[in-house]
């Protein structure tokens, strides 16, 4: 390896290392990122772990049609009444509910942190039209609008991760440009700008560094509210049918006329939801606790 490179990889090395320590520094946040590496190596390997075609109508060792079966050494987790295996829809369906989570949490903390660190560090006219685009945006009614863009534009997965971006960037956005206010009144702000600094160099080099704890436990919030807002449109029936999802599977459930009589069908996806979602708010934790050192026990 060039020694040019050392002092980068070192760098890595300890950025790493320090998330690391603020993750397991927090129980429930340990805990939380335990779970959430689970289901990223379920949703790694889910062609390899599900024991069935999730679309494939199964017989029982005797021969009779799998239809409704409760969950069984053969059958872990039951099946639906197309007899389809719901161990293997449940494994397949968190590949697609941690890629649109991913996904869409990302690429919408960072337009909110842009648009957070332009508004808040130039002001003026650029702080007044950026931050009057997102109160526009406040107003829409969150669910109900990403129906109606998933309706206009399709319910290919793609455009569901188009339609939860365009509108859960919001609370990040403000919150950014509220710390970055806060952050360029500061000396070494001033220093940098006597040093003939630019602009760009300000923002991304001196500010961003000092937002970054918001940022991550923004970037869970929007990866959190992501899988809540894809689970809640696949139920209603404006998911992407050509692939499963978690709230897909609820979809079918609903449809079936089936849900007082399949307990299981209902409780896993269920139960991988809450499950998820509550991970990824214990991870948050730690990092509010660093963004607000207040909030740590003494």
């Amino acid at each position: 390896m060039p020694t040019s490179e050392l002092p980068q990889t070192s760098a890595w090395r300890r950025i790493l290392g320090e998330h690391y320590r603020i993750i397991m520094g927090n129980r429930l946040s340990a805990v939380g990122f335990v779970f959430i590496v689970l289901f990223l190596v379920v949703a790694i390997f889910a062609p390899w772990l599900a024991p069935h075609d999730p679309w494939e109508m199964l017989y029982d060792q005797e021969g009779e049609f799998a239809s409704l079966r409760p969950p069984s050494w053969e059958f872990p987790m039951g099946t639906t009444h197309l007899g389809y295996d719901l161990f293997s829809q449940l494994i397949l369906a968190t590949r697609t509910t941690l890629l649109i989570g991913a996904i869409s949490g990302g690429i919408s903390i960072l337009i909110g942190a842009n648009i957070g660190l332009i508004a808040g560090y130039y002001g003026g006219k650029t702080d007044e039209v950026l931050m009057r685009f997102t109160d526009v945006l406040y107003g829409m009614p969150f669910l109900p609008f990403i129906i109606v863009l998933i309706s206009l534009f399709g319910r290919e997965l793609e455009f569901v991760i188009l339609a939860i971006v365009l509108i859960i960037w919001r609370t990040s956005a403000r919150v950014i440009r509220a710390q970055t206010i806060s952050i360029k009144q500061r000396q070494f702000i001033a220093a940098a700008r006597a040093r003939g600094c630019s602009h760009l160099r300000i923002i991304y080099r001196h500010i961003l560094p000092n937002v970054l704890p918001l940022l991550l436990l923004y970037a869970a919030f929007n990866i959190a509210w992501s899988i809540i807002t894809e689970a809640s449109a696949s139920f209603l029936g404006f998911g992407d049918g050509e692939t499963i999802s978690w709230g897909g599977m609820l979809y079918e459930l609903w449809l079936s006329g089936k849900t007082r009589v399949a307990w299981w069908w209902f409780t896993a996806p269920s139960l991988c939801i809450v499950l998820l979602v509550t991970s990824l708010v214990f991870v948050s934790r730690a990092y509010e606790e660093v963004a607000n050192p207040r909030l740590r026990k003494r």
